[in-house]
Protein backbone atom coordinates (compact mmCIF):
# COMPACT_ATOMS: atom_id res chain seq x y z
CA UNK A 1 0.00 0.00 0.00
CA UNK A 2 1.44 3.34 -1.08
CA UNK A 3 1.80 5.85 1.72
CA UNK A 4 3.50 9.23 1.91
CA UNK A 5 3.91 11.40 5.00
CA UNK A 6 5.35 14.90 4.82
CA UNK A 7 7.04 16.90 7.55
CA UNK A 8 9.13 20.03 7.94
CA UNK A 9 6.75 22.81 7.01
CA UNK A 10 6.62 26.07 8.93
CA UNK A 11 6.87 29.83 8.81
CA UNK A 12 9.89 31.65 7.43
CA UNK A 13 10.81 35.17 6.41
CA UNK A 14 11.40 36.07 2.75
CA UNK A 15 14.83 34.92 1.66
CA UNK A 16 14.82 32.08 4.16
CA UNK A 17 15.07 28.34 3.62
CA UNK A 18 13.15 25.22 4.58
CA UNK A 19 13.74 21.52 4.08
CA UNK A 20 10.67 19.38 3.64
CA UNK A 21 10.81 15.63 4.22
CA UNK A 22 8.68 12.80 2.92
CA UNK A 23 8.62 9.33 4.42
CA UNK A 24 7.26 6.94 1.80
CA UNK A 25 6.36 3.27 1.84
CA UNK A 26 4.80 0.69 -0.46
CA UNK A 27 7.14 1.45 -3.35
CA UNK A 28 10.73 2.44 -4.20
CA UNK A 29 12.22 5.01 -6.53
CA UNK A 30 13.24 2.08 -8.75
CA UNK A 31 9.55 1.57 -9.55
CA UNK A 32 7.81 4.95 -9.35
CA UNK A 33 8.96 8.57 -9.49
CA UNK A 34 8.53 10.92 -6.56
CA UNK A 35 7.33 14.46 -6.86
CA UNK A 36 6.39 17.47 -4.80
CA UNK A 37 3.21 19.38 -5.44
CA UNK A 38 2.24 22.82 -4.21
CA UNK A 39 -1.17 24.36 -3.72
CA UNK A 40 -1.17 28.10 -3.21
CA UNK A 41 -4.31 29.99 -2.12
CA UNK A 42 -6.94 29.98 -4.86
CA UNK A 43 -4.88 27.78 -7.16
CA UNK A 44 -4.96 24.08 -8.04
CA UNK A 45 -2.39 21.64 -6.74
CA UNK A 46 0.51 21.72 -9.20
CA UNK A 47 3.75 19.74 -9.53
CA UNK A 48 6.91 21.69 -8.77
CA UNK A 49 9.63 19.04 -8.57
CA UNK A 50 10.21 15.45 -9.63
CA UNK A 51 12.90 12.79 -9.34
CA UNK A 52 12.89 9.42 -11.06
CA UNK A 53 14.78 6.11 -11.17
CA UNK A 54 17.25 7.44 -13.75
CA UNK A 55 18.26 10.24 -11.38
CA UNK A 56 16.63 12.83 -13.57
CA UNK A 57 15.17 15.83 -11.75
CA UNK A 58 12.78 18.40 -13.14
CA UNK A 59 11.41 21.63 -11.67
CA UNK A 60 8.63 24.05 -12.39
CA UNK A 61 9.78 27.45 -13.64
CA UNK A 62 8.41 29.06 -10.49
CA UNK A 63 10.93 27.27 -8.25
CA UNK A 64 13.77 26.39 -10.65
CA UNK A 65 17.12 27.53 -9.29
CA UNK A 66 15.81 27.84 -5.74
CA UNK A 67 14.73 24.27 -5.09
CA UNK A 68 16.38 20.86 -4.93
CA UNK A 69 14.65 17.50 -4.77
CA UNK A 70 16.62 14.56 -3.43
CA UNK A 71 16.10 11.09 -2.07
CA UNK A 72 17.64 8.78 0.49
CA UNK A 73 16.60 5.40 -0.88
CA UNK A 74 17.82 3.31 2.03
CA UNK A 75 15.65 5.31 4.42
CA UNK A 76 12.68 5.61 2.02
CA UNK A 77 12.81 9.37 2.37
CA UNK A 78 12.54 12.18 -0.13
CA UNK A 79 13.44 15.81 0.51
CA UNK A 80 12.64 19.20 -0.94
CA UNK A 81 15.11 21.95 -0.15
CA UNK A 82 13.51 25.36 -0.58
CA UNK A 83 15.84 28.37 -0.72
CA UNK A 84 15.35 32.10 -1.17
CA UNK A 85 11.70 31.70 -0.30
CA UNK A 86 9.24 34.32 -1.47
CA UNK A 87 5.76 35.23 -0.19
CA UNK A 88 4.27 33.65 -3.33
CA UNK A 89 5.74 30.32 -2.23
CA UNK A 90 3.21 30.25 0.60
CA UNK A 91 0.98 27.23 0.36
CA UNK A 92 0.51 23.56 1.10
CA UNK A 93 3.22 21.19 -0.09
CA UNK A 94 2.58 17.55 -0.86
CA UNK A 95 4.83 14.59 -1.57
CA UNK A 96 3.39 12.42 -4.34
CA UNK A 97 3.93 9.51 -6.67
CA UNK A 98 2.58 8.19 -9.95
CA UNK A 99 2.37 4.40 -9.73
CA UNK A 100 3.15 3.39 -13.31
CA UNK A 101 6.30 1.35 -13.93
CA UNK A 102 8.77 3.09 -16.17
CA UNK A 103 7.42 6.57 -15.62
CA UNK A 104 10.08 9.26 -15.82
CA UNK A 105 10.05 12.94 -14.92
CA UNK A 106 8.39 15.26 -15.53
CA UNK A 107 5.09 13.90 -14.25
CA UNK A 108 1.89 15.93 -14.58
CA UNK A 109 -0.66 13.60 -13.01
CA UNK A 110 0.04 12.12 -9.62
CA UNK A 111 -2.22 9.49 -8.10
CA UNK A 112 -1.05 9.36 -4.48
CA UNK A 113 -0.02 12.14 -2.15
CA UNK A 114 0.31 12.72 1.56
CA UNK A 115 -1.61 14.97 3.90
CA UNK A 116 0.61 17.94 3.07
CA UNK A 117 2.51 20.49 5.12
CA UNK A 118 2.00 24.23 5.26
CA UNK A 119 4.74 26.65 4.27
CA UNK A 120 4.19 30.31 5.10
CA UNK A 121 6.57 32.99 3.89
CA UNK A 122 6.01 36.42 5.39
CA UNK A 123 7.85 39.21 7.12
Amino acid sequence: QVQLVESGGGSVQPGGSLRLSCQFSGFTLDTYPIGWLRQTPGQPRLPIACIDRTGKTTYADSVNGRTTISIESTEHKAYLQLNNLKPQDTGAYYCATHPWLGTTCPVQDYDYWGQGVQVTVSS
